[in-house]
């Protein structure tokens, strides 16, 4: 196969005269230009305004604020819920009740107690009472022992302490309870109630 030899000066002339005087045998095709795509112009996204920044806080240290008073505990303490209930019993008589003024006739001890237990003794002691026609009673809960972890939520303690003033409004006890109140320190105070009773005669 033989190589390809490069034209002389005098040659490249000669073709380039040549070839300006031909027509093409495939002349080239024209291409129509496109319009340009329409790009749509999407509307700039508003920013959110920046937060504020939160203030330093130290650990114990008060929040400062209008509201800086208030508890942020969902539920008062039982005793306050129950020094806050309507009174349905004579106020004289009531007074003298918390002011440790009057002697309970009959009291019982819970403590150590499952709730289903304490449920149960609760019941058959306040019927037992009624019957006898006795109107206070003392009943003694407990405060509870706290845990020795309590972790970093905060959880009540005193299981009974809590579910006694729930278990005297429901039947057959709301119907023989009049008042329930925390006990004065001299009978237990925050760890037990007075229960004063309907008379029944």
């Amino acid at each position: 196969m033989s190589r390809r030899r490069k034209l002389r000066p005098e040659e490249m002339e000669l073709w380039e005269k040549v070839a300006g005087s031909t027509d093409r045998m495939h002349p080239e095709k024209r291409v129509l230009a496109r319009p340009a795509k329409k790009v749509e112009k999407k509307p700039i996204a508003q920013r959110d305004p920046e937060p504020a920044p939160i203030p330093t806080f130290r650990l114990g240290e008060k929040a400062k604020g209008r509201d800086s008073g208030i508890s942020r505990d969902v539920l008062a303490p039982i005793h306050e819920r129950l020094h806050q209930a309507p009174l349905r019993m004579d106020k004289k008589t009531h007074g003298k009740m918390t002011r440790g003024k009057m002697s309970p006739e009959a009291r019982i001890d819970l403590h150590g107690m499952t709730v289903e237990r304490a449920h149960r003794a609760l019941t058959g002691f306040i019927l037992r009472c009624v019957s006898e026609d006795l109107r206070l009673v003392l009943v003694i809960t407990g405060k509870g022992r706290r845990p020795e972890d309590d972790g970093p939520i905060p959880v009540r303690h005193g299981i009974l302490r809590h579910q006694l003033p729930h278990w005297l409004s429901m039947p057959p006890l709301s119907q023989v309870v009049l008042q329930v109140t925390s006990a004065h320190q001299k009978h237990g105070g925050t760890g037990a109630y007075y229960v004063y009773l309907r008379r029944t005669g």
